[in-house]
Order: C-alpha cells, then structure tokens, then sequence
C-alpha cells in the first residue's frame, strides 16, 4: 500500500473543510444581517468569506509536500503528521474565524463603525493559521 500521499490529503482536505465551514458560518451570518440594514453589505460579504485562506494555505502546503516526498527529502510518515497537525489548526482556525466573523457582522449592523475593529480581530485568528503555514514551511 502506497501511502506516501496521506499527509498532503489530510493538509489540503482538512484546511478545505475548514474553510467550507467557517465561511458558511460567516456567509449565514451575512446573510440574515443584510435582510435587515441597507448598507456595508459588501463588508459583511468580504467578512464571511476571510475563513477561505485557509484552504489555500492547504492547497500550497500540499504540493509543496508531494514535491518534498517524491524528491525523498520528506518521509511519508512526517509528512502524515504534518499534514494531520497542520491540517487541524487550519480547520480549527477557518471555524473560529468563521464564527468571529458572524459576531463581528452582527455587532456592525448595530453598529456600523465597528466594522474596522471587527476585521481586526479576524485578523488576530488568522494569524494562528498563519503560524502553522510557516510552521510547516520550515519543518517541509
């Protein structure tokens, strides 16, 4: 059984359902709040949809890890625990960043000059998704 390709599924599939989830999160967010206020509406879009980097963190740690096993210089079983490691805090990060931006679309559409300070916040949990990303850089 061949299994050298597990690690680069699990990295790419668990950011992807990461982000599928959180941005669904923030998109059902987004859209209950636009039915009722009549402005920011392309904020409250671009809001639900930041959980989507992560997938493609995923996506570029994948190839990166096939390239490094088929070249020998990554073993499969690192690249299993990589990719399962990194995958985790990929998804993990898309949910939570989802769910902080259904508050933050909430909390603008009270108030709208919140807004800056809510994508400020999705900032801070991306930056988690950002650290595994260059994390698994330098370990690949």
């Amino acid at each position: 059984m061949d299994y050298s390709m597990i690690g680069p599924a699990l990295v790419l599939g668990f950011g992807c359902i990461g982000s599928s989830i959180g941005c669904g999160i923030g998109g059902m967010a987004s859209h209950a709040v636009m039915s009722r206020v009549d402005e920011n509406h392309g904020k409250f879009i671009g809001m639900s949809a930041v959980a989507s980097s992560q997938a493609i963190f995923g996506f570029v740690l994948m190839i990166l890890m096939k390239n490094s096993i088929q070249a020998g210089t990554l073993s499969p079983m690192s690249g299993i625990g990589i990719g399962f490691s990194i995958g985790l805090a990929l998804l993990f990060s898309s949910v939570y960043q989802g769910m902080c931006a259904a508050t933050g679309i909430q909390a603008a559409a009270k108030q709208p000059a919140v807004i800056g300070k809510c994508f400020a916040a999705l900032g801070i949990v991306e930056s988690f998704s950002l650290f595994a990303f260059v994390f698994a850089l330098l370990l690949i």
